[in-house]
């Protein structure tokens, strides 16, 4: 691959910033290569590089690796007079006449009518509205390629195509290849007023030049056994089909040059997760005594009699704690299934043994819930308890931070904070992480570097399809508890529209009335949050003030001061206040067993996970809890998730469709989540070839053919990947 070029690129950049925004470069110029800014390729320019820019393409790779997302048959030439009403086909042809015309009430031409011939009897009118942009290219005696459906116009029985796609063809190309007609062509999702056209143009220009394209780094052995195509070759196929591959194999993703993509992102991400974790396995770490008192203490702590999934998992991250290498544990289970309780276990092992241990939480709110949680199960065994959070005032700062230096402080709870600098643990021996989907992988690596390589136990509520926990996770060592604890009876999920709300109050009344307590909640939407907090304001004073004047109600918030936000939430727990008014700041770790509705409003404007998390609020208790689900007017999507949600109480099942219905890169909700930034590859879509690449890694890596090809591979992701997915100190 011809190396980089960005001395002869920077030289070109003032000049070309001062020229029109499009062919500003001539492409033979100067040397391409991978890296080659976007915007010094010819036909783009710094305009159209920023409406790429937002698509995430700002390079020539970002651009090869932008691949249609549908495909579309233009095979079907055609004579003008073999036309078939009700067909798509291309038509080459000529003008025979081309006609400007007003539509009425317009103050310019606006509609083009051109005739076509091709040597046969038959005349072909194409029709165009706003075709004046077209006026000067199709004009009398050009050669054209024109693809739509065919159509016939009943008064002169003449062929017709309406909008038709067309290509001007030079005299000597009636015979050639066009770009966009005359074959199966990709269809590509625009970037602003860079439309599925311009793309094919940019690409084919690309793809002509044999330097831009990328060296194949899949290991050679790799490469044979799977009988792939070249890296190469299988991007051109990827953008230019070969007239053999059949429509539906592009269209479903699995023509032979998509399959070689797909793999080869998924066998270099499982490359470097295998590698991550086989690091950390070879690394010394605390190797963790569980001694007679610290059996002793977690018996004296524990509130309830653990079930079995809980002493299973409990076992499991002892097991791993004893091992002389940190641990690194993802402890996943469905709400209210005991995630905490477990956690508290594994703290104590930690502190038994001289080390202190850390809760990352992703919310003020829920690491106030940890914080008055575990100091209640600590108090009684000696461990003190600190809360570390950014509404801190700087003097309680100072004091919690001398006392978690100097070690007096054996658990800390908090938010980022914990993680900034001027934040040092006396001996930080196991890091928890709550809600990992919530932070990035960085921010996991932040807490870990405050201890000498302590272990690492990450939590998550969320239940996570399989191939996405693969993905995410796939460095870490799987616990779940797949088991609730007894007692507990499935919450009752009902949908109501808005215009029937009344009964729906009548009935938290009676829910109250026999000593229950309620949440009503609110959407917040990222781009309209103050509305949406006047909206619960609104209501807030609605249900205090007209609806139960009677009842205690409380408000609650996100931007209430934490100081407010603690005494809504401890006047909930108490019982003083019987309906709590929310936004879904009460998403995670709230835990009132009294309470037993959860009313959600607008439900629809939340995703399936959230809404399962929400109702994961109420049926902690003994009594039968309730979860209404209140909407307005319902699209297709939106429809099936309520469906999904009264239908099921399945957090795994429900996960799936949250998935399908949203897609992998928008199911946390955040670009912090940590899902991978696949450009060809779907989780959803290719888990048989995500499967199979990481089988494929894994007998690479230890089984390799030979230690060089390991070794490159190795750079390989160093240099190409550990940036993009955090495969930190991967090899």
């Amino acid at each position: 691959m011809t190396s980089a070029v960005y001395p002869r690129t920077a030289q070109l950049a003032n000049q070309t910033d001062a020229q029109p925004t499009r062919g500003n470069l001539d492409p033979y110029t100067i040397v391409l290569d991978l890296e080659t800014p976007l915007q010094f390729i010819k036909g783009i320019g710094p305009a159209r590089a920023e409406k790429l820019r937002a698509k995430g393409l700002t390079t020539v790779e970002h651009l090869l690796f932008y691949l249609p997302f549908r495909y579309e048959d233009r095979r079907n030439v055609k004579a003008i007079a073999e036309l078939v009403p009700g067909e798509k086909a291309v038509v080459m042809a000529r003008v025979e006449s081309a006609r400007l015309a007003r539509v009425p009430g317009l103050g310019r031409p606006q509609m083009l009518d051109v005739i076509f011939s091709d040597g046969t009897p038959a005349r072909l009118l194409a029709r165009w509205f706003h075709g004046e942009r077209l006026a000067n290219a199709v004009v009398p005696g050009a050669f054209l390629a024109l693809f739509g459906k065919i159509e016939m116009m009943d008064r002169s029985r003449m062929f017709t195509m309406i909008q038709p796609e067309i290509e001007v063809l030079n005299p000597d190309e009636e015979e050639g290849e066009a770009l966009h007609t005359g074959r199966i062509v990709g269809i590509y999702e625009a970037a602003g007023n860079v439309s599925t056209r311009v793309f094919r143009v940019l690409l084919d220009r690309l793809l002509r030049q044999a330097e831009t394209l990328p060296d194949d780094p899949l290991p050679p052995s790799v490469l044979q056994r799977h009988e792939f195509p070249s890296l190469p070759d299988a991007i051109r196929q990827a953008h230019t089909p070969p007239a053999d591959v059949r429509l539906q194999l592009l269209n479903d993703f699995r023509s032979p040059a998509q399959v070689r993509l797909i793999f080869d992102e998924f066998f270099w991400m499982e490359c470097g997760l295998y590698l991550k974790k086989k690091k950390t396995r070879t690394r010394s770490g605390i190797a963790f005594q569980v001694t007679g008192r610290a059996r002793e203490q977690i018996k004296r702590m524990l509130p309830f009699k653990p079930t079995a999934a809980q002493r299973r998992v409990t076992q499991e991250i002892a097991d791993d704690m004893k091992q002389p290498h940190p641990m690194h544990r993802l402890l996943q289970g469905d709400v209210g299934s005991g995630k905490t309780i477990v956690a508290a276990q594994a703290a104590v092992i930690a502190m038994e043994n001289g080390y202190q241990a850390a809760v990352l939480a992703p919310t003020e709110i829920l690491a106030a819930q940890h914080y008055f949680y575990f100091k209640g199960l600590f108090d009684q065994l000696g461990y003190p308890v600190v809360l570390l959070t950014g509404s801190a005032t700087a003097r309680e700062k100072t004091q919690i931070k001398k006392l978690i230096a100097g070690g007096a402080a054996r658990m800390v709870i908090g938010t980022h904070a914990i993680n900034q600098e001027g934040v040092d643990f006396s001996k930080l021996g196991l890091a928890i992480v709550d809600e990992q989907h919530r932070f990035g992988v960085l921010e996991r690596l932040k807490l870990f570097e405050k201890g000498s390589k302590p272990d690492v136990l990450v939590m998550t509520a969320t239940p996570i399809p399989r191939t996405l926990a693969l993905t995410l996770y796939g460095d870490l060592d799987v616990s779940v508890i797949d088991e609730l604890p007894p007692g507990r009876k499935p919450v009752r999920t009902k949908h109501v529209l808005d215009h029937a709300i009344e009964p729906v109050y009548s009935f938290l009344a009676q829910q109250v009335a026999a000593g229950r307590q309620a949440y009503v909640v609110y959407p917040v939407i990222e781009e309209t949050e103050t509305e949406s907090l006047k909206a619960a304001e609104k209501m807030y004073r609605h249900l205090s003030q007209t609806v139960f004047p009677q009842i205690p109600v409380d408000l609650l918030h996100g931007r209430l001061p934490a100081a407010d936000k603690e005494r809504a939430m401890q006047r909930f727990v108490r019982n003083e206040t019987k309906i709590l008014v929310s936004t879904s700041v009460i998403e995670v770790g709230v835990d009132v067993p009294n309470a037993s509705v959860m009313l959600i409003e607008d439900a629809d404007r939340f995703g399936l996970a959230q809404l399962h998390q929400l109702r994961g609020r109420v049926g902690r208790g003994p009594d039968q809890s309730y979860c209404i689900l209140v909407t307005r007017k319902l699209n297709d999507v939106a429809r099936e998730r309520i469906r999904t949600m009264v239908d099921s109480s399945d957090g795994f099942f429900i996960a799936e469709m949250d998935m399908k219905l949203r897609g992998p890169g928008e199911f946390f909700g955040t670009r912090q989540s940590g899902v991978p930034g696949l450009r060809v590859a779907n989780l959803l879509r290719d888990a048989d070839i995500l499967e199979e690449a990481r089988q494929a890694a894994r007998e690479f890596i230890e089984q390799p053919q030979d230690n060089e090809e390991l070794q490159r591979a190795v750079r390989y992701i160093q240099e190409h990947w550990q940036r993009r997915y955090g495969f930190i100190q991967v090899g």
